[in-house]
């Protein structure tokens, strides 16, 4: 057997031991899913940026217990990832990893794994200052239900033990669904002066005030909103801030929709509700992943269910609204979470349902997205990133 390709087989076989800088029209691309059928944990490829294809094997995979979410820190250097554990699994405690990443490459080392103080942790995302780690514990179950954590970040990257934990009374609305709190995600504003917990069992998005000083209770209820009251039943998954930081945008994962808000110091109000599914849909929705474009001028949803479609909107720069310019089957089933390439002329798609990340071309002036190049088999992913 050629020697170099024995040892190449040697560094996969041991997570990659040692990786070279990837070349210079490379990019490293991180994926994570759920490991309960096959999957192994976070894997780091070869991302080709001028054909829009991720190569066939992973450079490095990094073994962790459904790393269903993925979050880099503001430098670049530092990557968490939430293990959705809970009952049932062979790991029933929920956790948040931390790893040192290199970005000439994507390398991950592992650095330590904290509890999550709650059953299937979904989410997380850190202070603009990089001191804290916020984690959404959806929690399958109605005990204990789901929460919001807090967990410190150390000097060097790694996690203290979560310090915070806040609850929330469940809508009840959807007797199977919103027996208790689930908590989605959480995500800082723009300035980093407070954090929204979108809570899809409450029909709430949960206002907190963000004070470092506060080391042992950082977050505390914004005074005259605590709270936005969504549409009963609608069940608020993921929040992301449009350019500029005056609106925000929110899935309704149950409703199969995309809420436009307004944003000012803590408070959130709705201008606008759009429905994913085409007039008439008679099917199952299911709304999930939502982000902007890399220019800012565009917004993508995907809606699951029996629909599995990216949906594209134009941002109107005034206000934020939306005006759809395009809907693009994903060929695949459940699209829980997408990512643009970073200059915007391809969009991968993780069909967890399929068992496959499904890459497109897109038009980065009009929003379109185009013919699929590339189907890569992935175990139900769940998560894509670009690290830089």
């Amino acid at each position: 057997m050629d020697f170099k390709v024995f040892a190449h087989g040697i560094a996969l076989a041991l997570g990659a031991a040692v990786l070279a800088p990837l070349p210079a029209s490379a990019q490293p691309l991180l994926v994570g899913g759920y490991t309960g059928q096959g999957g192994q944990g976070i894997a780091v490829y070869d991302f080709d940026p001028r054909t829009g294809t991720i190569a066939a094997r992973p450079l490095q995979v990094e073994a962790a217990g459904n790393p269903s979410w993925l979050t880099l820190s503001a430098d670049g250097r530092h990557l968490y990832a939430v293990n959705e554990n809970g009952g049932g699994q062979a790991d029933p405690v929920g956790r948040v990893s931390a790893y040192r990443l290199d970005p000439r490459n994507g390398r991950l080392a592992f650095l330590n794994r904290v509890a999550s103080l709650g059953a299937e942790p979904t989410h997380a995302s850190l202070s603009r200052d990089g001191r804290f780690l916020f984690i959404a514990n959806y929690s399958v179950s109605a005990d204990p239900g789901g929460t919001l954590a807090v967990a410190p970040v150390l000097a060097d990257g790694r996690l203290a033990p979560v310090i915070q934990v806040k609850t929330h009374h469940a809508s009840l609305v959807d007797a199977d669904r919103q027996a208790s709190a689930h908590v989605h995600s959480a995500v800082s504003s723009p300035d980093g002066r407070f954090v929204f917990a979108q809570d899809l069992g409450a029909d709430r998005i949960y206002a907190y005030r963000y004070d470092p000083a506060q080391r042992e209770n950082p977050l505390s209820a914004v005074p005259g909103q605590p709270f936005l009251a969504l549409p009963p039943g609608s069940g608020p998954r993921h929040l992301v801030f449009a350019p500029g930081g005056h609106q925000a945008y929110v899935t309704l994962e149950m409703a199969g929709a995309v809420a436009v808000l307004d944003y000012a110091e803590g408070h959130l109000t709705v201008r606008q509700v759009v429905p994913l599914a085409p007039a008439g849909f008679a099917g199952k929705v299911g709304a999930a992943a939502l982000h902007v474009s890399p220019d800012g001028r565009f917004l993508a949803v995907t809606d699951r269910g029996t629909d599995n479609h990216l949906v594209s909107f134009a941002i109107d720069p005034a206000n934020g609204t939306l005006t759809q310019v395009d809907r693009r089957a994903v060929d695949g089933i459940q699209p829980r979470e997408f990512a643009f390439a970073p200059d915007g002329r391809f969009v991968l798609v993780a069909n967890q349902g399929s068992n496959a990340i499904a890459v497109f071309r897109r038009d980065p002036q009009t929003g379109v997205v185009g013919e699929k190049v590339q189907t890569l088999a992935f175990s139900q992913p769940s998560a894509l990133l670009f690290p830089r």
